[in-house]
């Protein structure tokens, strides 16, 4: 089963992703992980990565799609994906329909986490007292909910038309999320 979460930063995709992962015994896609990975390591695409980031601007479609098409490719993950905040443009979605065609993959479910800039405002606070996220400053979060609603508002028409979109209040409890995922899913 390969499902897509996807939200503003904040809304909660990585949480239920990983419950995801092990209630399904499947694989999380992060692309935020991913990214974060090639900082650490202080590559050339790390490098470039946190210039985008540091200017409140999502990361060359480039880069993310060749991360995302090594995943899919791999035959241990071959429909056993979880998507957590990818995609996040139009032309990701449509790379990411072509990458699954090829792979003879398809989306069984697809979850749009809906958070308003308030609460995201509250969980990001929370989140970088307990996590110590480096990404966790509130004025990038900011300039990337407000990118992140003019890029992905594309992304939301591209899939809301799908038989298997799901649009959930992100605004919930995550276990009332957690339930809602599961009752969809039937699991």
């Amino acid at each position: 089963m390969n499902i897509i979460l996807f939200g503003p930063p904040g809304a909660g995709k990585g949480t239920q992703s990983k419950y995801l992962v092990k209630k399904l015994n499947c694989f999380q896609i992060s692309t935020g992980d991913m990214l974060r990975d090639e900082i650490e390591k202080d590559s050339e695409i790390g490098k470039k990565i946190t210039d985008n980031m540091n200017e409140g601007k999502f990361v060359n479609d480039d880069i993310v799609n060749n991360l995302i098409k090594n995943i899919l490719f791999d035959p241990l993950k071959k429909d056993k994906l979880i998507f957590d905040g990818y995609p996040r443009s139009l032309s990701q979605a449509k790379n990411l329909d072509l990458l699954l065609e090829s792979s003879k993959q398809k989306i069984d479910f697809i979850f749009f986490l809906n958070v308003n800039k308030d609460t995201i405002i509250k969980r990001i606070e929370k989140r970088k007292i307990l996590e110590r996220r480096s990404d966790d400053n509130t004025n990038t979060i900011l300039k990337r909910y407000d990118t992140y609603m003019q890029t992905t508002s594309p992304v939301l028409d591209f899939y809301s038309k799908n038989p298997n979109f799901y649009e959930i209040d992100g605004t919930l409890e995550i276990d009332k999320i957690t339930s809602k995922i599961n009752d969809i899913l039937k699991v």
